[in-house]
C-alpha cells in the first residue's frame, strides 16, 4: 500500500484513513474522483471497500488478477474485491471461524456484479475435487436463475435486484466449497402488477416470451409479443436494446438443468408464470347491481388449465368474497375495484410464494449431505439506503434495514478497533459517534414503534385509513426528536412535508415518507376464497406454497412489516455470529455513462451509505498501523543501524528507526506487535524520505549488481574461452595428424607410380598417370600459342606425346580459323595484292622478302589531271621519308585510257582527281610545285617566271 503514496497527488490515496482532512466530505469526494479518473475504482476505509461502478470493462477480473491476490496480505496490493474475498477466505481457513461480506449500495451501483465476482473468485481459486464440481456449478448457476425471477429493469439499472439476498457458502476443513444456502428478503411483489414509466416487470416474463420454445408457449397459451399483456406493458419499454432476453433464456434454461429441476418442476413453474400473465389480462365490468363480472372468460379458462382448478370456481373466487360467521359462510359479490384488488393480490401472492419456493428448491440442490462441521462465508447483497422524490412503504422497510446494518457496522468497527488496541497494549480512547439505536427503536420498538403502530392500525376494528395511521403516529411518537409531520414541523419545515407524509431523521439524513398505501401493502391480504382455490389446485408448486393448514388456522397472518422485522432480526443474529467484511458500492452518475463522475450524485450516496461516519470512527485513533516486521522491512534503509540487516527483535529495530527519522512522541505509539501512527502526514513524510533514499540505494545496488554481473560474465567467458581453446587445439592437432597420414599415403602412392610410370597401366601407376595428365593439361593452359606464327609448345611427358600432338594440331587449326574469321575485306584485298606481288617479284627482284612485312596502303597512290585537253597526268606517291623523290609527272597521248586502266587496277573510289586551273604536287618531301593549266593557240609546256610549270592546250570546239 505504501508504494502508491508517492503518486498520491495524481491518483489519491488508496485508503481514506490516510486523508489529512478526513472530516471533509469534499476531500473524500476529491480522492474518489482522482482514483476514478485513473480507472482505480476501489478504495479502502480501513478494511471496508468502497467500489465505484465504472460502467465499462477494465480488464481487472482476469485469471492472472485472481492468482495475484491469492494468499497475499490484505494491504500488500492495491484495493480490490478479490482482496476482500481472499482475506475472508484465508481468515476462515486459518482461524476456522465464519465470515460474511456485506455488499450494499443504490440500485445500479454494482452490488450484484460484486457478489458475482466474489463467487467467481472462490470458484476459481479454492481447491476443488471432481465430486464437488457439481456443488460449485450449482452455486454459480443459482445466480442467473435468481436474477431472472428477482431482478428487473428500473430507471436506474437494467438489472436491478428487487429483493435482498443472503447466501452462505459452505466450506469443509480443507477449504473446498461443498454447499450453500440462500435466504431472500422482501421481494418487490408490487412490481408484478404495476411498473412505473420506463421500467419492466421481472426478467423471467420477457425471457419466456422471447426464448421459449414454440410448443411450450402454445401449451401455456402465450404469444411472443409482450405488449399483449397488461402486466408487461405498463412501463412502455417491454423491449430494450440493452437486454437480450433470448440469450438470457438460454442461460437460465441451462442453469435449471444443472440445479436439478425436473421436467415436471419446470412445467409447473412456467405454468404459474403464464397464469400470472393471463391474470393481468382478465377484464372486469360492472353489472346492473354494481357488482364485478367477467364478460370474457378466455383468460379464466387458461389459468384454470395451467393451475389445475375449475374455471367456474376460479371465476367465483375473483368476483366474490367468502365471509365466515360463527355458524355459516356468506358469499358476497365484489365491486369492480375489489375484484381488481383480488386479481392483483392473487398475482402478487402467487409470484411471491413461488419465488420463495424457487429459493428453497435451489437450497435443496445446494445442501451438502455430509453433516460434519463446516465453516461458511456469507454474501449479503442487499438494497442500500433509498431516497426518492416519493418514498413509500418499500423505502421505509429498506431504510429501516440499512439503519440496523449501519448500527451493526459501527458497533463491529468500534469493537474491532477496541480489541486491536487492547491486544496491542495501547490505551483506548473513547470515540464520540452518532448511535442510531434511537432511530432503530423508533421504528421497531415493541408496542411503541412505527411498525407496531402500523400493525395495530391494520387490525383494529373500524375504518382504518392511511390518514388515521398518520394521526396515530403523531399521537404516539410525535414527541420523538427524529420524527416529524406537517402538523408537528415548524414554519420552515412545514412547507416541505405533505399532509399525508411524515419525516424520519435517519443516520444518513432526513427522508420524507408518504403514508399512502402503507396499510394496504402492510396487510398484503389474499381473500380466503382465493386461498381455498390455490390450496386445492393441482399445480404441485402452489400446493406446497399454499398449505391447507393456513385455512384451518384462525390466527391472522403476520403483516409484511412484522415479517420483515423478524427476518431482519434473524439476519442480524446470523451476521453477529460471523466476522464481517464490508463493500460499499457507489454509482458515479445517473445515466450509466463510463468515465463520468457526478459530484452531486456521489455526495448523495456517500451521505446515505454512512461512509463519512465510518471514516470518522476509523480515524478517531490512529490513521496507520503496521506490524513491526513489515514496517522495518520497508523503511530500514532510512537508518544506518537497521540497513541492510537488523539482527535484533523487530520492535527494537522499529524504535531505533523512528528515533533516527525524528518522530515526535505524540505522532506514534508502539504496541506489542505493531506500530501505530496517528497522522497521515507523518507516514507521507516517511514515504517521501524512503522514495528519495531509494534512488540512491538503487544506484548503489545497480552498480554493485552490474559489477557482480560483469565479473560473473568475465569468469564465465574466460572459462568458456579456455575450454574452447583446449577443444580447438585438440581439434587442430587431430586434423593435423589426419592430414599428415593422408599426405604420407599420397606421397607413397606418388613414388610408387613414378617408379612404375613406364609400365602398362595398372593399379600401381594409375593415380600417378592421372596426376601427370592433369598436371600437364593444367600447365599447358599457360603455354598455348597466341597466334599462328607462334611455334612454341610445352614439351609433353613421354606417355602424352600422341595426345600433345593432337592438341597442338587442334590449337593451330583453331588459331588459323580465328585469324581467318578476323580478316576484313580490305585486308583480304591487300593480301590478294601481296599474292600478285609474289607472283611478279618473288625470286626475281631483290628486297622483295623485306617488303612482305610491310602492308600496302590504300592512300599511298593517287592520280590528278586537268579538265583541259592536255595529256598531262600526275601520279602522287606519298613520301615515307626525306630520301624519296616526289610525284611523277607524265605526258601521254592516251591519257584517258591510261587513267581508266589505272583506276580499274586500283579498284578504289575517288582515285582520280580532275582539277581546274592548277594542281599541287610534291617535288620532294617538304618541297612542293605547282602546275598551271591554260589554253592557247598552240600546245606548249614551259616554266614561267615564278618557277611554275605551265601547260598550254588548245581549246577545242564542242
Amino acid at each position: 500500500m505504501e508504494g502508491t503514496l508517492t503518486a498520491r497527488d495524481r491518483v489519491g490515496v488508496q485508503d481514506f484513513v490516510l486523508l489529512d482532512a478526513y472530516t471533509s466530505e469534499s476531500a473524500f469526494v476529491d480522492n474518489l474522483r482522482k482514483r476514478f479518473s485513473e480507472n482505480l475504482i476501489y478504495t479502502y476505509i480501513g478494511t471496508l471497500l468502497v467500489s465505484v461502478n465504472p460502467y465499462q470493462e477494465l480488464g481487472i477480473y482476469t485469471m492472472s488478477q485472481m492468482e495475484l491476490y491469492q494468499g497475499v496480505n490484505f494491504f500488500e496490493l492495491p484495493p480490490h474485491v478479490y482482496a476482500i474475498a481472499d482475506n475472508a477466505y484465508r481468515m476462515m481457513c486459518s482461524e476456522l471461524n465464519n465470515h460474511f461480506i456485506l455488499i450494499s449500495g443504490e440500485s445500479g451501483a454494482g452490488k450484484t456484479e460484486a457478489s458475482k465476482k466474489i463467487l467467481q473468485y472462490f470458484a476459481v481459486t479454492c481447491p476443488m475435487t471432481e465430486s464437488l464440481q457439481i456443488a460449485r456449478d450449482r452455486l454459480l448457476l443459482s445466480n442467473p436463475v435468481l436474477e431472472a425471477f428477482g431482478n428487473a429493469k428500473t430507471l436506474r439499472n437494467d438489472n436491478s435486484s428487487r429483493f435482498g439476498k443472503y447466501m452462505d457458502i459452505q466450506f469443509d476443513f480443507q477449504g473446498i466449497p461443498v454447499g450453500g444456502h440462500i435466504i431472500s428478503y422482501l421481494i418487490e411483489k408490487s412490481r408484478v402488477v404495476y411498473q412505473n414509466q420506463g421500467e419492466r416487470n421481472f426478467h423471467i416474463f420477457y425471457q419466456l416470451l422471447a426464448g421459449g420454445e414454440a410448443e411450450r408457449l402454445a401449451y401455456l397459451g402465450l404469444e411472443r409479443d409482450p405488449q399483449l399483456y397488461k402486466y408487461l406493458s405498463q412501463g412502455h419499454c417491454a423491449k430494450d436494446s440493452s437486454i437480450n432476453d433470448k440469450n438470457d433464456w438460454k442461460t437460465v434454461s441451462s442453469a435449471f438443468s444443472v440445479i436439478d429441476f425436473t421436467e415436471a418442476d419446470l412445467e409447473n413453474l412456467f405454468g404459474i408464470i403464464a397464469s400470472v400473465l393471463h391474470l393481468g389480462n382478465i377484464c372486469f365490468q360492472e353489472d346492473d347491481q354494481g357488482c364485478a363480472a367477467v364478460p370474457d372468460t378466455h383468460e379464466i379458462k387458461w389459468i384454470a388449465k395451467l393451475l389445475g382448478v375449475y374455471p367456474s370456481v376460479l371465476l367465483e373466487a375473483l368476483t366474490h368474497r367468502k365471509i365466515e360467521a360463527k355458524t355459516e359462510e356468506v358469499i358476497c359479490p365484489l365491486t369492480l375495484e375489489l375484484s381488481v384488488y383480488a386479481r392483483d393480490a392473487m398475482a402478487k401472492a402467487v409470484y411471491g410464494r413461488t419465488f420463495t419456493w424457487l429459493v428453497n428448491k435451489i437450497n435443496s440442490s445446494l445442501v451438502n449431505k455430509d453433516f460434519t462441521q463446516k465453516t461458511v462465508i456469507g454474501l449479503l447483497d442487499i438494497y442500500g439506503f433509498e431516497v426518492f422524490d416519493k418514498n413509500g412503504f418499500e423505502q421505509f422497510c429498506i431504510n429501516y434495514c440499512n439503519e440496523k446494518l449501519q448500527q451493526l457496522l459501527i458497533e463491529r468497527t468500534l469493537k474491532a478497533e477496541q480489541a486491536e488496541y487492547e491486544s496491542e497494549g495501547i490505551e483506548w480512547e473513547p470515540i464520540q459517534y452518532f448511535n442510531n439505536k434511537i432511530i432503530c427503536d423508533l421504528v421497531e420498538e415493541r408496542h411503541k414503534g412505527i411498525i407496531s403502530i402500523l400493525d395495530e392500525e391494520c387490525i383494529r376494528p373500524g375504518p382504518a385509513t392511511d390518514l388515521s395511521f398518520l394521526e396515530k403516529l403523531e399521537e404516539k411518537v410525535g414527541q420523538h426528536a427524529h420524527f416529524q409531520t406537517r402538523k408537528l414541523a415548524g414554519p420552515k419545515g412545514r412547507k416541505r412535508i405533505g399532509w399525508m407524509e411524515f419525516r424520519l431523521f435517519h443516520y444518513a439524513g432526513e427522508v420524507t415518507y408518504c403514508t399512502k398505501g402503507f396499510l394496504e401493502k402492510n396487510n398484503d391480504l389474499l381473500y380466503r376464497h382465493l386461498k381455498e382455490v390455490l390450496c386445492r389446485c393441482e399445480n404441485s408448486i402452489l400446493r406446497e406454497c399454499f398449505l391447507v393448514a393456513e385455512l384451518e388456522s384462525r390466527r391472522r397472518p403476520p403483516t409484511v412489516g412484522t415479517q420483515f422485522k423478524n427476518s431482519l432480526s434473524s439476519l442480524l443474529e446470523i451476521l453477529i455470529s460471523k466476522e464481517p467484511s464490508y463493500i460499499r458500492c457507489i454509482k458515479p452518475n445517473e445515466r450509466k455513462e463510463p468515465s463520468k463522475f457526478d459530484d452531486f450524485v456521489v455526495r448523495h450516496q456517500i451521505k446515505y451509505l454512512g461512509l463519512m461516519e465510518h471514516l470518522r470512527v476509523r480515524r478517531a485513533g490512529f490513521a496507520y498501523r503496521r506490524k513491526y516486521e513489515h514496517f522495518l522491512q520497508r523503511y530500514k534503509s532510512l537508518c544506518p543501524d537497521t540497513w541492510p540487516h537488523w539482527h535484533g527483535p523487530p520492535g527494537e529495530g522499529v524504535e531505533r528507526l523512528i528515533k533516527y527519522i525524528g518522530y515526535k512522541p505524540e505522532e506514534y505509539k508502539l504496541g506489542k506487535t505493531k506500530i501505530f501512527i496517528r497522522f497521515p502526514r507523518t507516514l507521507f513524510a516517511t514515504e517521501d524520505a524512503f522514495e528519495f533514499s531509494k534512488h540512491q540505494l538503487v544506484a548503489r545496488i545497480q552498480a554493485t549488481y552490474k559489477g557482480c554481473l560483469g565479473r560473473r560474465e568475465y569468469v564465465k567467458r574466460r572459462e568458456a574461452a579456455t575450454k574452447l581453446e583446449a577443444h580447438w587445439r585438440g581439434a587442430l592437432a587431430r586434423k593435423q595428424v589426419k592430414r599428415r597420414k593422408w599426405a604420407v599415403q599420397i606421397i607413397r602412392r606418388f613414388i610408387n607410380g613414378f617408379i612404375n610410370r613406364n609400365k602398362p597401366l595398372s593399379p600401381d601407376n594409375e593415380e600417378f598417370l592421372v596426376f601427370v595428365r592433369k598436371n600437364y593439361i593444367l600447365n599447358l593452359r599457360y603455354h598455348v600459342p597466341k597466334n599462328v606464327l607462334d611455334k612454341s609448345w610445352l614439351k609433353p611427358p613421354g606417355i602424352l606425346e600422341t595426345a600433345s600432338d593432337l592438341l597442338r594440331r587442334m590449337c593451330t587449326r583453331n588459331l588459323v580459323r580465328k585469324y581467318c574469321c578476323g580478316v576484313t575485306a580490305e585486308r583480304k584485298a591487300m593480301m590478294q595484292q601481296k599474292v600478285v606481288t609474289s607472283d611478279i617479284f618473288r625470286g626475281k627482284k631483290e628486297g622483295y622478302a623485306e617488303s612482305l612485312n610491310e602492308p600496302f596502303v590504300n592512300t599511298r597512290i593517287g592520280v590528278s589531271t586537268s579538265n583541259l585537253s592536255d595529256g598531262i597526268l600526275v601520279i602522287h606517291v606519298s613520301p615515307e621519308n626525306n630520301k624519296q623523290k616526289g610525284d611523277a609527272i607524265l605526258l601521254c597521248e592516251h591519257v584517258f585510257e591510261v587513267v581508266t586502266k589505272l583506276t580499274m587496277l586500283v579498284n578504289k573510289e575517288n582515285f582520280v582527281n580532275v582539277v581546274q586551273g592548277s594542281l599541287q604536287f610534291y617535288i620532294s618531301p617538304g618541297k612542293e610545285g605547282t602546275i598551271v593549266f591554260d589554253t592557247g593557240p598552240e600546245e606548249q609546256i614551259y616554266k614561267d617566271k615564278n618557277g611554275q610549270l605551265t601547260v598550254v592546250s588548245v581549246r577545242r570546239k564542242s
